[in-house]
């Protein structure tokens, strides 16, 4: 049988991430396991300008306000939802959401991804960066429904 320590909830922090949390507080009180909250800012240097170009003091600027806002919301979530779970950690990153969330599991160990069908800028039923988790991790990856 596998052994579950270690489950990542990677969050947009949309109302549709939010709907995994049930489902990974339910699973951390049963299996007495980690819960490792990811997300992650986008990065911004990789995209066309579209006002002019923007210089990387200026992106710093942008990337820790989102940082400053996410560490806000994390320690909400933590406090509001996962006041259960025996032990959360916090991670942060920027660049490509599924790159990260793929490159996190190794790093840390995890044994279970659970995540939304679909995030915050998700038009379509089954979001981009959870199909590119499902298709890709090592481990298993629970997907919840988000309508």
């Amino acid at each position: 049988m596998m052994e579950v320590q270690k489950i990542l909830w990677p969050t947009d922090l949309s109302g549709n991430a939010e709907k995994a949390l049930p489902l990974v507080t339910s699973l951390s009180e049963k299996l007495q396991g980690e819960v490792h909250l990811l997300y992650v800012i986008e990065e911004l240097a990789l995209h066309e300008p579209w006002y002019g170009e923007f210089d990387s003091s200026h992106i710093d600027k942008i990337h820790d306000w989102e940082r400053k806002k996410a560490e806000e919301r994390l320690d909400w979530v933590c406090g509001e939802h996962l006041q259960g779970c025996p032990l959360y950690i916090k991670h942060m990153a920027i660049g490509d959401p599924a790159d990260e969330i793929l490159k996190i599991i190794p790093k840390e160990g995890i044994d279970m991804v659970v995540m939304a069908k679909r995030g915050r800028k998700g038009r379509f039923s089954f979001g981009s960066v959870t199909e590119k988790v499902v298709k890709n991790a090592p481990v298993p990856v629970s997907v919840v429904p988000s309508e």
